[in-house]
């Protein structure tokens, strides 16, 4: 890494590298661009689940009827025989209609017109349901109410959550990062550098992680590029954050600011490779997934990473080579000044604190941790549609309205399917189980019926889900049928979730804990650093259960976010790690194993403290899209990496790694 690092700061070859490697990236980012989202109706569905199964035996019928809209019209009234006559004329006419006639309550307060929906993609879908809503509503006497519910309903106002959202998370991420970063160094002009640099990355890693998506197959979503974006910019400036750190400390000590530089990229590129390493590492775990847009999340996202490290060891360096000291005024380096490891920062301060009552300090750190993470217990995961958004869309409002005039399920059937049983037998058969309101049939032909069921109980509670279970159970028997819809398909994500966390929260422990242990050569310190790991997590996840109940009106968990969280969690807090302990294994070379410790957090506590609140801000960036599992999965890593870098990584590993003395590195000698 030496050679190279003084290569790269040759003047001339860092304006080449650093002109070639932007200008190459534009013309990749503009010449390629993204591919094509690879994904389909059953992306988001488990491998191997009953519900994926009826899908895809569904898309066999000649006409796959992929989803269905519901017309609901009503009014605070029983509906007069003019509107009656409009309902019945709007069912003849309305794009998609099948021409049967439509559904009239009890109450005669509302009516339903079903409409097959056979748009196989969301992007179909939302404009099939924009015609039908337009069709719907227009020219109603004063008092009728047309709006559109249904499964095709609530995917185009998902799909519409992501409309030009790319773009407004992407503007506010960058503009978190550029007011941070400007407070951080207090310039004017040194901000804008590593601001250009990970924002190129960014772009690349986009159309980098697309491509490798669809070069192997593997499926995302309108979430992925998102994620994708916030994970490169909060990684890629946490890592120029410790680059520049040491530059700035190298100058210092260095007349000539390319010896500075070849000096700090050197050291920095043990800690960086070592942390994305991990993290890549980390995130590919998610292949392992049951879930195939998860699979993707986590590829896509161990791709930007690479990127994001690439960039800042190599194109990062060079430019700001070819700049002068003075681009970090007004607070230049000058030489003989002194480094941050000699310096009486508060961090230094913080260690000195630390060092005189390890022992307390570690045991009230770990006290507060675990009272943190008692809310955990309390965690009940799962949302039905009705609690996916932040802001309640038109689909969700109309399902609510037209619960109170017919069957809670009637907006959402569940949907039976069957190769060799004919539609009869599948409905006599359903028509008996405990909890169905009414049977219908929708498509037979080649061998493959198709029926939906309306339930009695609404959407996302126990009696739907009692329901299902009874309809699997009252067709197990039959060969080759299949339950779906959505009350099947959030049971059998459930089973799926559960599945993941046992799989891959083990795995990537002890994935890390080996990384951990090949890059300290120790077995002591990674089996610490790794349980202060989980100990953050299981605060930051408890801590955030109390916020989302008691503040943010939030009553389930997304049964995808303490996953992800865990693996983002996980991946980020072993950064801060190897930032530490790699410097206190330079350190105590030549200053002891407690000096070391002492004096590494002391240049690295303010450059550790400024990237978790930098990752933290990015991440609650999530919530500029009003989509819970988004807003849920920023909180927790928010609070998480704040957890981290401000308690964590500043007292608890220097208050045991205090305790343990020589014994935190065995069997490795500092020295």
């Amino acid at each position: 890494m030496a050679g190279l690092a003084r290569l790269i700061t040759r003047r001339w070859v860092a304006g080449l590298l650093a002109l070639f490697a932007l200008v190459g990236a534009g013309a990749v980012i503009g010449a390629v661009g993204q591919a094509e989202r690879g994904s389909t109706a059953t992306a988001s569905l488990p491998l191997g689940s009953d519900s994926r199964a009826a899908a895809e035996l569904s898309a066999e019928l000649p006409e796959a009827q992929g989803s269905a809209a519901v017309v609901l019209f009503s009014s605070d009234g029983p509906l007069s025989s003019a509107a009656l006559a409009l309902v019945q004329e709007r069912a003849r006419t309305m794009p998609g209609v099948t021409g049967a006639p439509p559904v009239i309550a009890e109450d005669r307060t509302a009516a339903t017109v079903f409409v097959p929906v056979t748009a196989n993609d969301a992007t179909a879908t939302a404009e099939v349901v924009a015609e039908l809503r337009a069709a719907a509503k227009a020219d109603l006497p004063e008092g009728l109410v047309a709006q559109v519910t249904g499964p095709a309903a609530i995917q185009a106002d998902l799909a519409a959550v992501f409309d030009g959202a790319n773009f407004r998370l992407l503007g506010a991420t960058a503009g978190v990062v550029a007011l941070l970063l400007i407070i951080t160094y207090r310039s004017p002009v040194l901000w804008l550098v590593p601001l250009t640099v990970v924002a190129a990355a960014d772009q690349l890693a986009a159309v980098l992680a697309t491509h490798t998506l669809a070069a192997f197959d593997v499926q995302w979503d309108e979430s992925t590029i998102g994620i994708l974006s916030v994970l490169v910019f909060g990684a890629g400036t946490d890592y120029a954050l410790l680059l520049i750190s040491r530059y700035r400390d190298e100058l210092r000590v260095h007349a000539d600011r390319r010896d500075a530089m070849a000096k700090a990229l050197t050291r920095t590129a043990e800690a960086v490779l070592s942390s994305a390493s991990t993290v890549v590492i980390g995130l590919l775990t998610l292949l392992l997934s049951a879930f195939p847009t998860t699979r993707g999340l986590g590829l896509a996202c161990a791709v930007g990473v690479v990127v994001a490290a690439s960039f800042v060891l190599i194109v990062l360096p060079a430019t700001l080579v070819v700049f002068g000291r003075w681009i970090f005024w007004p607070k230049v380096p000058r030489e003989g000044q002194a480094s941050l490891a000699d310096s009486r920062s508060f961090w230094r301060r913080v260690g000195d604190a630390v060092a005189r009552r390890p022992a307390l300090f570690a045991m009230v750190t770990v006290a507060l941790l675990a009272l943190g993470g008692a809310g955990m217990t309390q965690i009940r995961t799962g949302l039905d549609s009705a609690d996916q958004f932040l802001q309640k869309p038109e689909a969700i409002a109309a399902g609510e309205r037209l619960s109170e005039s017919f069957p809670a399920g009637s907006a959402d059937p569940v949907v039976i399917v069957s190769r060799g049983t004919g539609a009869d037998a599948l409905s006599s058969t359903v028509s008996a189980v405990d909890g169905v309101s009414s049977v219908r049939t929708m498509a037979s032909a080649g061998g493959v019926s198709e029926i939906q069921a309306v339930l009695e109980s609404p959407p996302g509670t126990d009696g739907a889900q009692e329901a299902v279970t009874s309809i699997r159970a009252a067709i197990a028997a039959l060969p080759d049928t299949h339950v779906g819809g959505t009350e099947a398909e959030a049971l059998d994500a459930s089973e799926a979730s559960n599945r993941d966390r046992l799989l891959i929260f083990p795995l990537i422990l002890g994935l890390v804990l080996v990384a951990l242990g090949l890059l300290l050569r120790s077995v002591v310190a990674p089996v610490v650093l790794v349980l202060t790991v989980v100990a953050t997590y299981v605060s930051s996840l408890g801590i955030s259960w109390v916020l989302f109940t008691q503040v943010l009106g939030f009553d389930r968990l997304d049964e995808g976010v303490p996953l992800l969280a865990f693996v983002f969690l996980v991946a980020l807090g072993v950064d801060y790690n190897i930032f530490l302990v790699t410097r206190t294994a330079e350190e105590a070379r030549g200053h002891g194993v407690r000096e070391g410790m002492l004096r590494a957090l002391s240049a690295t506590g303010g450059v550790i403290t400024s990237a978790g609140i930098l990752l933290a801000a990015v991440f609650a960036v999530l919530g500029v899209l009003p989509l819970v599992v988004l807003a849920q999965l920023g909180v927790v890593i928010c609070v998480g990496v704040l957890l981290d870098t401000l308690v964590v990584r500043t007292v608890l590993v220097p208050a045991i790694a205090l305790v343990l003395g020589d014994r935190f590195w065995w069997p490795r000698r500092l020295v």
